[in-house]
C-alpha cells in the first residue's frame, strides 16, 4: 500500500463506524499553548477531551501533522521522522476501550490484510495511582494476540504532562522476516516496531502529580502513517516509505551520501518546508530555532565532505512534492526557495566569524564548558556548531 491507499482504508473504515472526519490542523498549535508544535493528533482536540462539545459529534477521524523536537535526534534510525503524520480516532465520551481496541484489531488484520501472529501488544500494567488495564488484557487475550504489561511505556502523555491523560495498550508488528518467528516481547526486541496507540483517556493530571476524573471517558488512539506504510510494503526503514521516493530518485544525484546522512538531510530538508508552510521563519528562539537547527544540521552534513554544496541546488521537484503532501497549497514554492536560501547566507556568515573567533589563541586547546558558554553568549555560536567547526 502506498501512504494514500493506507489513509483511504483507515479514514473509510471509521466513517463505516460513524466517526465523521475532521480536518487536521498545522504544525502550530493554538496562541497560548506552551508547547512549540502539535506533536500529537490528540493536542488539537484537548478541550473536547476535557468536555466540550464538539460541533461533529462525539466520533471523529482524521490526519495530524506532526512534530516532535524529542526525537531530533533520534532522526537517521529506522523508525523516526522529525515531521510525519498521525492517524486518529476518538471517542468523546461514547463507546470506551475494549471497542476501540476490537476495531483496531479488525482494520489490521482484515482491513490491511496483516497476519496476526505478527502482533504483539503491550497494557498498562498498574501503579500507586491506578490498577491494571485488565479490560484491555482481556480483548487481546480472547484475540490470541500475546500480552505484555508494563508501566511507564504505557501511560499517555508521560508523567510529567498535565492534562488527559490515561492507560494506553500499544499495537507492535513484527519486523524480523517471516523467516525468523517472533519469539520475544517488544521491551525486549526491538524488531517488534511500535504503529498503533489507544488510550483510555479518563484522568486528568494536575501539577502536583494527582489525578482525577474526566468528566468524560473517552479513547484517543494515534496510528503513525509512514511506519505502517513502510511495513506494509515489506520495508524495514521509514525512509522506505513512498512519501520519501522523489528523495531517493533526486539526491543521490546531487549529494552522494552514505544511507545515515541520506536520512537526516531527506528528513531535514523534508521538514524544514512543511515548517515553512506553516508560517515559521527561522529565528533564534522558539519555533523558529527549530526550524534553523534543522537547516544548520543539513548544511553541517552536506558540507562534511564537500564545502561548495548549496541548497540552491536541490530540485524544485522536492519542494513541490513536500507542499502537495501536506496540503500546503496556497503556499509559494519560489517563496520557500528564498527563505531557504537566505538561511544558507546568514549560515554562511556565521561558519565565516566563528572561524575567526575560534582561531584566537585562548580556544586552540581544548574547549571547556565555560569556553563553550562564553562563545555561545558573547559571540552567538551554538555549541553544536563550533563542535563542528573543531571537527574541520
Amino acid at each position: 500500500m502506498r501512504t494514500e491507499d493506507v489513509v483511504r482504508t483507515f479514514i473509510e473504515f471509521y466513517e463505516d463506524r460513524e466517526h465523521r472526519r475532521i480536518t487536521g490542523s498545522t504544525l502550530l498549535p493554538p496562541p497560548g499553548d506552551p508547547v512549540l508544535f502539535t506533536t500529537s493528533g490528540m493536542h488539537p482536540l484537548i478541550p473536547y477531551l476535557e468536555g466540550r462539545p464538539h460541533p461533529l459529534g462525539r466520533r471523529l477521524v482524521n490526519v495530524q501533522r506532526c512534530l516532535r523536537t524529542t526525537d531530533l535526534e533520534e532522526v537517521g534510525d529506522p523508525t523516526h521522522l522529525t515531521v510525519f503524520e498521525m492517524l486518529g480516532s476518538w471517542s468523546l465520551g461514547d463507546y470506551e476501550g475494549p471497542r476501540s481496541l476490537e476495531w483496531g484489531y479488525e482494520l489490521l488484520t482484515e482491513g490491511f490484510g496483516i497476519d496476526p501472529r505478527m502482533l504483539y501488544v503491550t497494557v498498562f500494567g498498574g501503579d500507586e495511582q491506578t490498577g491494571p488495564d485488565l479490560r484491555s488484557r482481556e480483548v487481546w487475550e480472547r484475540r490470541g494476540v500475546p500480552v505484555e504489561e508494563t508501566v511507564e511505556d504505557n501511560w499517555w502523555p508521560n508523567r510529567s504532562s498535565t492534562g488527559p491523560c490515561g492507560p494506553d495498550s500499544e499495537i507492535f508488528l513484527w519486523t524480523g522476516g517471516e523467516d525468523t518467528p517472533p519469539e520475544s516481547s517488544p521491551t525486549k526486541d526491538e524488531r517488534w516496531v511500535e504503529v498503533w496507540n489507544h488510550v483510555t483517556m479518563r484522568h486528568r493530571r494536575l501539577d502536583d502529580g494527582s489525578l482525577e476524573p474526566l468528566p468524560q471517558r473517552n479513547v484517543d488512539t494515534g496510528l503513525g502513517l509512514e511506519r505502517l506504510s513502510t511495513l506494509l510494503r515489506g520495508g524495514t526503514s521509514v525512509f522506505e516509505c513512498d512519501v520519501f521516493d522523489p528523495w531517493r530518485r533526486l539526491l543521490p544525484g546531487l549529494w552522494p551520501l552514505e544511507e545515515s546522512p541520506f536520512r537526516v538531510v531527506s528528513d531535514h530538508l523534508r521538514s524544514s518546508v512543511v515548517i515553512l508552510g506553516d508560517g515559521v521563519r527561522p529565528s533564534n528562539t522558539g519555533q523558529g530555532y527549530v526550524l534553523r537547527r534543522l537547516l544548520r544540521r543539513v548544511l553541517t552534513v552536506l558540507r562534511r565532505e564537500d564545502p561548495h554544496r548549496t541548497l540552491g541546488d536541490l530540485p524544485d521537484e522536492l519542494v513541490l512534492h513536500t507542499l502537495d503532501h501536506f496540503r500546503q497549497d496556497s503556499v509559494d514554492p519560489s517563496d520557500v526557495r528564498r527563505m531557504l536560501l537566505d538561511e544558507e547566507e546568514r549560515f554562511d556568515r556565521l561558519l565565516e566569524r566563528g572561524g575567526k573567533v575560534l582561531s584566537r589563541p585562548r580556544f586552540r586547546g581544548p574547549l571547556t564548558e565555560d569556553d563553550l558558554r562564553y562563545l555561545h553568549d558573547t559571540h552567538g555560536l551554538p555549541r553544536e556548531l563550533v563542535l563542528n567547526l573543531r571537527e574541520q
